[in-house]
């Protein structure tokens, strides 16, 4: 019986671990963010709306997020372009995914877009594939990535900054620069 009980332990450490590791993002590089994106854009958040979908044991709450597209820089994402993401508040209800992007009506945003509508956050590395346009102090509108950080150097994405020698102080870099990037990677592949 004790045999049987270490295995039973055993197998639901093994299980966890792996359910753990499975949850983990590896944060895309640039070029995995540019091949992997179905749209990409920039745009403002216009409506943030929730809804139940779903009956009985699939009935779950999902956030509809619509931007005005100001400039559509990979397939086609129209004027309007609505994300479907798992999650969201009705009424008192919430539900949601730990670390899972939120948006805020007015927010600027460069999204890299895959499998709307049938993946749970639509967006390449989850959090990875959204970038926050911001002004600065000094009128620049310059990149963040999804936790406010300044985007220097598109080369660093998806790499392991504490492990990476120290560079050269470089300057915030500005959304159109971070569009110019990505228009000439995507000119690359091409």
């Amino acid at each position: 019986m004790k045999k049987l009980y270490s295995l039973l332990v055993a197998a639901a450490l093994v299980t966890s671990v792996n359910s753990a590791r499975a949850t983990t993002v590896i944060p895309p590089s640039f070029d995995q963010l540019v091949r992997q994106a179905e749209v990409i854009f920039e745009g403002t958040v216009t409506d943030v709306r929730s809804q139940w979908v779903g009956e009985g044991a699939q009935r779950h709450i999902v956030t509809y997020i619509t931007f005005h597209v100001e400039d559509g820089i990979k397939g086609d994402a129209g004027q309007s372009y609505a994300i479907r993401m798992y999650g969201g508040t009705v009424g008192e209800d919430s539900m949601g995914i730990s670390d899972a992007p939120t948006f805020t009506v007015g927010e600027r945003e460069i999204l890299f877009v895959e499998n709307n509508g049938t993946q749970v956050i639509p967006l390449v590395g989850l959090m990875y594939g959204r970038f926050h346009i911001q002004r600065d102090q000094t009128g620049l509108d310059i990149v963040t990535g999804n936790a406010g950080e300044p985007i220097k150097n598109v080369d660093q994405l998806g790499r392991d900054m504490e492990s990476a020698a120290p560079a050269p102080a470089e300057p915030d870099m500005t959304a159109e620069a971070f569009k110019a990037a990505v228009r000439n990677k995507l000119q690359a592949v091409q």
